[in-house]
């Protein structure tokens, strides 16, 4: 089985963690966590229909535009950076030569080079980012709106039963991917490393084992153990004036196909993938992006990878020279693999943080924040790929032509799952708001 998920010790504030909640080991009479954890499909409008899903390879502490996707070779160094340039696969499009598997992909990928926001603090932008919406900080850290992902899960759900709607691998810190006020129903199911905190999201957590019959259960014993909740059920029912449990059969049945289909299980499983796809993806990053694709082929929404720390303010070249490459590895390989499966025109994989980094290298050698400019890279998702949007001032400091803003982000990713900026969700008071305010895809992805 795979050893890349993790010590599993985060709880759920003080009492069990969401693995203990979610096995179905914790049935009792006071009814079954599980499908209160899954609610999105029972919230679900599927008067939508999509066949999309977003993978989101979130690199939390803001990655540099000008050793990645945006080089400025006729730079002094203190600019420019320790990396020269490389051909990709699109005539005219060079990028970092960190990332030579990602360079053999660009002509299904579109890079934004003009990403730009004004906020350079990193709970601020992320929020901003993943959520289309201003209001963390800081110093006052919980989610003002949903995540991306939340919202898709409450509007969309999964794209088939017996899965989450929402996975997120190695939760970093420096991002809002949970819930808000739509409750932690909504929340993205939670594996792998946890080294740099859960500060922002407050999501549950698990593995594989979560999705198992265990103690000794049989698919029979668990019939019985349903059945009996459901007289308990029943009972309380018809003394609920509030209509409490008005949708506690639709979940438990929800429940009972995640748990005895084993779809969600098996998505964890390599075993059945053949051994040079497996040694091509590489470990880590790279065995995490193959089990992306594998949630996503499952019926998985919305899937978040978490590559890392990209903070650097100091020692920049030694920290990219290792872990870009494995971060390189792991989106190349990924983005060609869903092409030879014909998935990634229903798969949209995109690579972002929450602002890029200062032009100047600083007298530690390295980058601080900038959010005046940032390079993101989107692929498939349905849409025009083989060309970089937009342009930066000679240093890439801010956009010179095209800027691209957070809600904009936002929309292309929405656009994709087929909703609209103008969609809603309910707001904490109960009032409608739009998922996202303003925004539109850029038209040359079209």
């Amino acid at each position: 089985m795979l050893n890349i998920l993790g010590n599993m010790k985060p709880r759920l504030c003080s009492g069990p963690t969401r693995r203990d909640a979610i096995q179905i080991g914790s049935l009792g009479f006071a009814g079954l966590t599980l499908p209160q954890l899954l609610r999105q499909e029972a919230n679900a409008d599927y008067t939508k229909k999509s066949k999309r899903s977003v993978i989101l390879i979130w690199q939390h502490g803001g990655p540099s535009q000008l050793d990645t996707f945006d080089m400025k070779p006729d730079q002094p160094t203190e600019i420019r950076g320790p990396y020269s340039s490389i051909e990709t696969t699109v005539p005219g499009i060079r990028i970092s030569e960190l990332l030579p598997w990602q360079a053999k992909v660009m002509d299904k990928c579109t890079i934004i080079r003009s990403f730009t926001h004004g906020n350079g603090d990193h709970w601020a932008a992320a929020h901003w980012m993943l959520t289309a919406y201003t209001g963390a900080t800081g110093s006052d850290r919980p989610a003002r709106m949903p995540s991306m992902q939340s919202v898709s899960s409450l509007l969309l759900g999964p794209r088939r039963g017996g899965v989450p709607s929402g996975i997120n691998i190695n939760d970093g810190g420096f991002g809002y991917h949970g819930a808000a006020h739509l409750g932690v129903q909504h929340n993205p199911f939670r594996i792998g490393d946890f080294s740099y905190g859960n500060e922002a999201g407050r999501l549950p957590t698990g593995s594989d084992k979560s999705f198992s019959l265990f103690d000794g259960l049989t698919k029979d014993r668990l019939s019985n153990r349903l059945d009996l909740m459901h007289k308990f059920d029943k009972l309380r029912r018809d003394v609920d004036n509030q209509g409490t449990f008005d949708h506690m059969d639709e979940m438990a049945v929800q429940a009972q196909d995640i748990l005895l289909s084993g779809t969600a299980r098996k998505a964890f499983d390599l075993a059945d993938e053949d051994p040079a796809l497996v040694e091509r993806y590489g470990t880590g990053w790279g065995e995490q992006a193959l089990l992306a694709r594998r949630f996503v082929e499952a019926g998985v929404r919305f899937v978040t990878l978490n590559t890392g720390y990209w903070d650097n303010h100091s020692n920049i070249k030694s920290a990219l020279d290792s872990k870009m490459v494995n971060h390189d590895r792991a989106v190349g390989v990924l983005i060609q693999d869903l092409a030879d499966r014909g998935m990634l025109d229903d798969t949209l994989v995109v690579t972002a943080g929450e602002f890029g980094r200062t032009p100047k290298i600083n007298a530690n050698n390295g980058r601080d924040h900038w959010p005046g400019a940032q390079s993101i890279l989107f692929a498939g998702g349905g849409y025009r790929h083989g060309q970089v949007i937009g342009s930066t001032n000679s240093k890439a400091e801010h956009p010179k032509s095209r800027p691209v803003k957070p809600a904009d982000f936002n929309a292309i990713i929405y656009h994709c799952l087929g909703l609209k900026p103008t969609d809603t969700i309910n707001d904490l008071q109960g009032r409608p708001t739009h998922i996202v305010p303003g925004g539109e895809v850029p038209r040359e992805m079209l």
